[in-house]
Parts: structure tokens; C-alpha cells; sequence
């Protein structure tokens, strides 16, 4: 392996967290099998190692700052090309997670993936997020969803929230600065049944890449109700 791997380590490191140099091979052969599908593939637009390394890794990798002590399994809704789940997976070989994504095609990719890599702690679902929180196998089944997805939070909690168990997490990866998005989405949150806490902002380290977590807690169940059906959440998003 000829890629330098330091900059993700010291940001790691930064963070108070660390992982091995077999994790590290296995971030390394992800990164392999990325760049090359996506030359037959629309996986991503980020391809250059140092902006993988960046946006990717260290991108998903951040929420080892927020990430609750209590989780067992978590889902990523809208895996896309496995951000954050692949590298959290890699990261977290104790948790169980299930990645979640509406095209075959994406999934199919990851499942090579998975096998190349050795995971024993990931199961990959081919369907819709309306359909995966209607459906009694993922129902507020998980103590922890996230989503990378781009939408405005009330139409990411109607996908989230429904599998988030009571007194689970959705925890949602946004850019700078969410004030205004946070105060229109408050009362769809609530409806939904979950609390939204304080936005946690910061920088990726060397970088200007300003980025924010927030943290919604599940406090009663999801109303049968949501997620609407599918279009909707996204066309009308909730008020």
C-alpha cells in the first residue's frame, strides 16, 4: 500500500480515536474498489485520493466526536456509495449495521465490497426509505440512524425518525451553520416524535470544510402515519 494514510490518522488522533493498520488496509481496498467501479458507475464525483481521504473518510469518520456510548446497531439510510456506513463499519467492527439504498445497483457494489473486505457487521437492503420505515423489519428497530443524504431536516427525520427506536438517535450530517433549517423544522420533528438538541459545529481538521451535526433523540413513537408515502416527504416536506 503505497497511499499515505497520516493525515486521517492524525485527524483521528485529534478526535481521540484511533484505528488499526488492518482498518486502514481495509479503508485503503474500499478506496480501490470505489475508483474503479465508478469508472463504469456514477457512485461519486470524488475520486482524488486526498479528497477521498478528506470528504469521505474523514467526513463519515467524524462522528466518533458525537457518537453515543449506548449504540449497538445502527442504520445508514441512503448509503449512496457507503458514506458514512462503510468507514463507520470498518471503524466500529462491534456495532451492527444495516445500509440502506434505493438503487440495486449501489447495493450490489457494496455487497462486493463487504465480501473484498471481510465485514461480518453489515447488512445491505435494496429499498426506498418510505418503504424500509413503513415495513415491520426496521420499524424503530435501530438505536441509531444516520443520513449524509441532502434534504432539509424535517423530510430527513420523516425517513429517519420512523426507525429509530425510543430513546435512539438520529444523528444527521449537515454543512455550516443549520440555525434557520433547526427553527423551520422544530414542530416535523416533534410530530415525528423525536427532541432535537444543540447543533455540533466544526471544521475538518486543515481544512475550511465547516460542518455540523445534529442530534435528534427519539422520545415517543413515530404516528403510523409517517413516512408518508413515496415523493412525499420530499415534495411536501412537514410543517
Amino acid at each position: 500500500m503505497n497511499r499515505d494514510y497520516s493525515y486521517l490518522v492524525n485527524t483521528l488522533s485529534s478526535w481521540n480515536f484511533s484505528i488499526s493498520d488492518k482498518q486502514i488496509q481495509q479503508l485503503d481496498l474500499f478506496y480501490e474498489l470505489l475508483v474503479e467501479k465508478n469508472k463504469v458507475m456514477n457512485l461519486t464525483a470524488i475520486t482524488e485520493f486526498d479528497d477521498v481521504l478528506v470528504k469521505h473518510f474523514a467526513d463519515s469518520l467524524s462522528i466518533c466526536t458525537v457518537l453515543p456510548s449506548d449504540v449497538n446497531t445502527v442504520c445508514d439510510l441512503g448509503t449512496g456509495a457507503g458514506f458514512p456506513g462503510i468507514p463507520m463499519a470498518i471503524a466500529y467492527p462491534d456495532i451492527s449495521f444495516t445500509l440502506i439504498d434505493s438503487l440495486n445497483k449501489r447495493i450490489k457494489f457494496l455487497q462486493e465490497v463487504v465480501d473484498a473486505l471481510g465485514l461480518t457487521n453489515v447488512t445491505l437492503v435494496h429499498a426506498r426509505a418510505e418503504e424500509a420505515g413503513r415495513g415491520n423489519n426496521y420499524r424503530e428497530h435501530f438505536d441509531l440512524v444516520v443520513s449524509r443524504a441532502v434534504a432539509n431536516i424535517a423530510t430527513l427525520s420523516e425517513y429517519c425518525l420512523p426507525l429509530v427506536k425510543i430513546n435512539g438517535y438520529f444523528i444527521s450530517f449537515k454543512s455550516g451553520d443549520i440555525k434557520d433549517e433547526i427553527e423551520a423544522s422544530g414542530s416535523a420533528v416533534k410530530k415525528l416524535g423525536g427532541a432535537m438538541t444543540e447543533p455540533v459545529y466544526f471544521t475538518i481538521p486543515d481544512t475550511d470544510i465547516s460542518r455540523s451535526f445534529l442530534i435528534i433523540n427519539k422520545e415517543k413513537n413515530t404516528p403510523k402515519a409517517y413516512p408518508r408515502k413515496a415523493g412525499t416527504p420530499s415534495k411536501e416536506p412537514l410543517k
